[in-house]
């Protein structure tokens, strides 16, 4: 077990550092065990805190080679290490400090800090890796400027990178000396550093006041095919932000690395970005659509970073949102501007609902400004991530498209070069649009997720539909009194021809009417329509204008109505999802069969040919497992999977006949490309063809044709997903193996055929998940094949995941134990299904109560698991 308690990190006790560092000096020195790195740092005393001298750096798993202050060697008695700090006494007010640390990267497992990922150097420093290359400040307000240099065989490392403009490059005693300069302060968090036997693909773009940049892309050989997509992404983006945001780039190059050992989807450092390699390289015949919409996604979100994070970041680790929950915002409106913007907000209330709801309900709640932590990386959640960007976009919605950009411009001036918080972005806004946005501050403050409830009463006579609206918000582990939140609610009266009814409501302050949002500020209120002349059909929180739960009872007749009829099509959706809850539930408890009028609203839709086919795809496709689970009070993992077979073969077999046929219809003949029209048809094509199988086992030659025969990735996988739905053994067997030994030496292919598996009902049980485990393919130092075989059993293979006898969370805990030594973050990321017990069914809670309990005995226990563990056990 945990030898002592770690201590928590508290908001409240938030300093300025003693000192400053003005500028940064660092030398790399290359050798084949290990890697000396020389520090140069001008230091400057804080005038606002007494520093008496004393200087505290941080710095982790470092060999301490010589201090010299002022060029002064200082020897062991004239200061003192531990195993987080360096702490110096007698510094000047003003001085040079200059250090020489020895670390041994290939021997980190961690990839925290610099580290070797097959035959390349790089580094990851967000949060607090920089500490594990040299004793710094390592914290996000002290902002330098930064110099680097490298030294390594230049004949072996022909890559040498770092942050900002290449500055020299020269041949020092047989060795060669690459120099970079970034002129733009920064904290350590952001520094990156690559070397490497890389391969560049370039190409430009012309800024908007003319600039000429460099873009720039380095990859192993074997993947100098996958660049064009990425690069066409981040040109998308550079011209996006400008004509959006009036953001300009303002460095020569911008670069990008791609490593394959790395433990997040890619990192912003200024000039340098490091990405995984799955989120940046792609062809047709290894990536399938999702892959190329994640990637597109991925390089805008890291290069907006460049001003929203880079050049004003956070002051401290509690603001982690005001970078990640802006950033994010920017990367969602970016997809919905390049693709569907109704489908990308059905994706984003899908993560919400199933990922961060459950997140809001566990023992790991906490506010998107979190008050404490024990360890940072346990904190970049999806509630800081995702729901602080729903956070972001609710203002917009208060504040309108003008309003926003115009808090954006004075936030940029106003903080350009600045560490900075939540409430100086918050003040921002505010000052730009002359309002008062102190009641939206609590959303940032406090943890959960707010409950709606909804009653109306419509009066013919009268002519009014009178809405009540109330709000609270469940209690969550770390006591906090929760108080109203301002929720904006877009919504829309709907007469009996599906047409929009005007709005005339009262109070007319409360109401928006170019948004078309409701301003929902009370514990209660009550709003009243008037002019209203026929009973309307209420849709309710329009393009999920808030991260709410509402409970708003309506007819099934309703909702097949908005369900077809709704001229929002986020609304469509949603109230499809609710009838599709609905049938499940009644699956879960007697035989089940469609209504007629369920049946036929299921074939409009299906032969619905104006709408978008991405659209259809998704008004057709059953809620998941997880989604289920989400809106049940105690959760029966076994008992959903049964019913949502149930209705998924009913679905199938009722749409039979309109399946085939909008397959076929669906065919493509024109070249693969990866652009919105193609993949919305290849999206609808293969549901059909899941249903298809489904209600009739003799489409199975037509889905093994199209995994033989399709000339990309996204139908051969979408085909080779429907085979494990077959029940056809060896069918099963024989297309995996086939599969497996056509693309055995592209990890990015292999990666999705690990995770189809590990993510199988009918595959995935405990027993076949050891055996992938034991596969050629499986590494554990790979942080992608982790999550593509633990991480997809665990969250998506529910049914094996939840065995009865414990197994499956057994399998779990044993990976964390023996993850918590090697690299501790991928450990702790693993654990959150462990984590949901308390909403199990008795039996199976038990059972994973148990695996935390074995896992907190662990001896030697990292900060990681131990807090996570901890607070699930509470």
């Amino acid at each position: 077990m945990h030898d002592a308690q770690p201590q928590a990190i508290l908001l409240a006790d938030y300093r300025e550092p003693t000192y400053w560092i003005d500028t940064t000096e660092l030398t790399f020195t290359i050798h084949d065990e290990y890697t000396d790195v020389l520090s140069r740092l001008h230091v400057r005393a804080n005038d606002r805190q007494a520093s008496h001298g004393q200087l505290s750096l941080h710095g982790q798993m470092l060999e301490l080679l010589s201090v010299l202050v002022d060029g002064k060697p200082l020897t062991p008695n004239d200061y003192v290490v531990d195993d987080e700090c360096l702490h110096l006494s007698g510094v000047p007010d003003n001085a040079l400090l200059e250090i020489v640390t020895r670390i041994y990267p290939a021997q980190n497992t961690a990839l925290e800090g610099l580290y070797r990922s097959g035959g390349m150097y790089c580094t990851q420093c967000e949060a607090e890796g920089f500490r594990r290359i040299t004793y710094y400040l390592d914290r996000p307000d002290v902002m330098s400027v930064f110099t680097t240099h490298i030294i390594a065989d230049g004949q072996r490392f022909p890559t040498m990178l770092s942050n900002g403009n290449c500055v020299a490059d020269e041949s020092i005693n047989g060795m060669r000396r690459v120099s970079w300069h970034d002129p733009h302060k920064k904290p350590s968090y952001l520094f990156a550093l690559v070397v490497g036997d890389l391969v560049m693909q370039q190409d430009h773009f012309v800024t908007a006041s003319g600039r000429t940049v460099a873009l720039q892309i380095f990859v192993e050989p074997q993947n100098a095919d996958k660049t064009d997509y990425a690069l066409d992404a981040l040109k998308r983006s550079m011209r996006w932000d400008e004509e959006v945001y009036g953001r300009e780039y303002d460095l020569d190059v911008f670069m990008i690395v791609a490593v394959d050992d790395f433990n997040m989807g890619a990192m912003e450092n200024k000039g340098l970005n490091i990405f995984n390699s799955s989120c940046v390289l792609a062809n047709p015949t290894t990536a399938t659509d999702s892959a190329y919409q994640r990637i597109e996604a991925i390089v805008a979100h890291e290069y907006f970073h460049n001003w929203s994070g880079n050049r004003v970041t956070c002051r401290d680790w509690f603001q982690l949102s005001l970078k990640e929950g802006f950033t994010v915002f920017r990367d969602a409106c970016f997809s919905a501007d390049m693709n569907s913007a109704t489908v990308k907000r059905i994706e984003d209330a899908r993560l919400m609902r199933t990922v961060q709801f459950a997140e809001d309900a566990g023992p790991m709640a906490h506010p998107v400004q979190p008050d404490s932590f024990i360890e940072i990386a346990n904190f970049y959640t999806v509630t800081i991530y995702e729901k602080g960007a729903e956070i972001v976009g609710m203002l917009h919605k208060i504040l309108g498209a003008q309003g926003f950009r115009k808090g954006s411009d004075v936030y940029f001036a106003r903080h350009d070069g600045q560490a900075v918080t939540i409430d100086d972005f918050l003040v921002a806004m505010a000052d730009a649009n002359q309002c008062d946005l102190s009641l939206f501050r609590r959303w940032y403050k406090q943890a959960g997720t707010p409950q709606v409830t909804v009653t109306t009463h419509y009066d013919a006579t009268q002519q009014q539909l009178q809405l009540t609206l109330r709000q609270s918000c469940p209690a969550t582990p770390v006591p906090q009194e929760k108080l109203p939140v301002w929720i904006p609610v877009q919504l829309g009266l709907l007469d009996r021809h599906g047409n929009d009814i005007a709005i005339d409501v009262s109070p007319a302050s409360a109401w928006n009417d170019e948004s078309q949002v409701l301003h929902f500020q009370q514990a209660e209120q009550t709003f009243v329509f008037s002019g209203v002349r026929e009973r309307p059909t209420l849709s309710l929180f329009r393009d999920f204008s808030a991260p709410v739960k509402v409970h708003f009872e309506q007819s099934a007749e309703e909702l097949l109505f908005l369900w077809q009829h709704d001229s929002d099509g986020f609304n469509r959706w949603d109230a499809g999802q609710r009838l599709m809850l609905q049938w499940i539930e009644n699956a879960q408890h007697s035989s089940f069969q469609l209504s007629e009028e369920a049946i036929q609203a299921l074939r409009a839709i299906a032969n619905d040919i104006e709408s978008d086919p991405a659209l259809i795809t998704y008004l057709l496709t059953l809620p998941s497992e997880a989604y289920v689970a989400e809106f049940s009070e105690v959760v029966d993992p076994h008992a959903i999977h049964q019913a949502r077979m149930t209705v998924k073969y009913a679905v199938a077999r009722a749409l039979v006949a309109e399946m085939k046929t909008r397959y076929h219809a669906l065919q493509c003949h024109d070249a693969y490309a990866p652009e919105p029209r193609q993949m919305a048809r290849r999206a609808l094509k293969n549901l059909a063809l899941h249903y298809w199988l489904l209600a009739d086992p003799l489409a199975l030659p037509t889905v093994q044709a199209q995994l033989q025969q399709a000339d990309n990735m996204t139908d051969k996988m979408a085909a080779l997903a429907i085979v494990l739905e077959s029940n056809d053994t060896s069918a099963i067997e024989q297309n995996l193996a086939a599969f497996y030994h056509q693309w055995q030496h592209d990890p990015l292919v292999v990666n999705p055929w690990l995770a189809l598996q590990a993510s199988s009902a009918t595959l995935a049980t405990v027993e076949y998940i050891e055996k992938l485990l034991h596969h050629e393919a499986f590494d554990w130092r790979n942080p992608n094949k982790v999550r593509s075989v633990l991480g997809a059993f665990s969250q998506q293979a529910l049914v094996h995941f939840h065995a009865q006898d414990g197994s499956g969370y057994r399998l779990l805990a044993d990976a964390v134990i023996r993850l918590n030594a090697s690299n501790p973050q991928i450990a702790a990321r693993l654990l959150s299904p462990l984590t949901k017990y308390r909403r199990l069914i008795p039996s199976l809670a038990s059972n994973m109560k148990r695996e935390l309990e074995r896992i907190m005995q662990t001896p030697a226990l990292s900060k990681d698991v131990y807090e996570v563990v901890s607070k699930s056990l509470v």
